[in-house]
């Protein structure tokens, strides 16, 4: 009878924000690869969503005064990596307090043997705009394109590249994905809105008021997590520490081409056109549809292999309805959430 084979080595990821869009994909990416995985959650409520899936729940908030980690520490003294998914705005006291947790964690698991890498979230908006579709000279945003962030995530974009100032304690790479997709939606579940809305108007039309080849890139949430997943386990440290990493599709839509997915989806017999939206929605609408940006991920795909292996958001439109909606229909918090933040968003001092 053969000698069994020797277990691989365990490895450990710690989420914040594991409740959260991002960060519960991350947190189930992590599980599916066999990792111990320990989410951080805000409400002993959530804590049950994140056991359902294998994550070990760990509750508590970002705060100068945390306490959490002694939790931690009751199941584990070391991590390999810990994946910062939380954002609050303003940032840059938010940033203050993950760091100090960071450090602290870092200090217990070097102090135990284990350095860790923290890949710590901000986003493709920090680089600004690129040209519409068809522009003269359009060229996509690399890690190597200027910083030129819009007003309500500045303080986001300037705050998380301080994360390379740590690296006494532990390596660091910054990960700015695109807009994301699927499930309960995030920020696309207002497109859905919009098309469901629109059914109801007396000439059955959906008007934006942008130009229709608004470049709108943007990543399903599963596929941007496997892309930490590559990152975490890829072997040679050194090539992504210090480092910035762009996550986005293999390829991009355009207003357009999501304007006709919705207008076909919906049967819209007036369509989606050009022209004013509703004073109401018109804040929403320039969020979700009036940046336009190309985003270029070549990097992280030439490094780890990792690729994007769902349809995209034009294309598979009618599914990904289906998921926003039952999620609504239950009440998910992600839907709930979603939309509060984008009403904090575009508040009058921040937008």
């Amino acid at each position: 009878m053969p000698s069994p084979m020797p277990p691989p080595p365990t490895k450990s990821v710690f989420v914040t924000g594991a409740n959260g869009y991002i960060g519960f994909a991350v947190c189930r990416a992590f599980v599916r690869a066999g990792w111990k995985t320990y989410g951080l959650v805000r409400r002993a409520e959530s804590a049950h969503d994140l056991a359902a899936k294998e994550i070990i729940p760990i509750v508590g908030s970002v705060s100068p005064d945390t306490t959490f980690l002694k939790d931690l520490y009751q199941y584990t003294k070391t991590v390999d990596v810990v994946v910062s998914c939380t954002e609050q705005l303003p940032f840059g006291a938010h940033f203050e307090a993950l760091v100090a947790i960071f450090r602290e964690l870092a200090e217990t698991s070097n102090r135990n043997g284990v350095g860790p890498l923290v890949l710590f979230s901000s986003g493709c908006k920090d680089y600004g705009t690129t040209g519409v579709h068809g522009s003269p000279g359009l060229a996509p945003h690399t890690e190597e394109s200027p910083l030129r962030p819009a007003a309500f995530v500045q303080e986001r974009t300037y705050s998380s590249l301080k994360i390379f100032e740590h690296a006494d304690l532990f390596d660091a790479a910054l990960i700015r994905p695109t807009p994301l997709f699927g499930y309960d939606g995030s920020y696309t579940g207002f497109a859905f809105e919009l098309g469901a809305a629109a059914t109801k108007a007396e000439d059955g039309t959906l008007r934006i008021p942008h130009d229709f080849n608004t470049i709108i890139h943007s990543c399903h949430v599963d596929d941007c997590a496997e892309a930490y997943l590559a990152l975490a386990e890829y072997p040679d440290r050194k090539a992504v520490a210090g480092q910035c990493f762009n996550i986005s599709g293999h390829s991009y839509d355009t207003l357009g081409s999501i304007a006709q997915a919705l207008s076909t989806e919906y049967n819209l017999h007036g369509g989606v056109v050009p022209g004013p939206s509703s004073e109401e929605t018109a804040s929403f609408v320039d969020l979700l549809f009036g940046y336009s940006q190309w985003v270029d991920s070549t990097k992280i795909r030439q490094l780890t292999g990792w690729t994007d292996k769902r349809l995209g958001f034009a294309e598979n439109l009618h599914v990904y309805r289906m998921a926003y909606e039952a999620a609504a229909k239950q009440g998910h918090d992600g839907v709930l959430r979603i939309k509060e933040r984008i009403e904090n968003i575009l508040t009058p001092t921040g937008k």
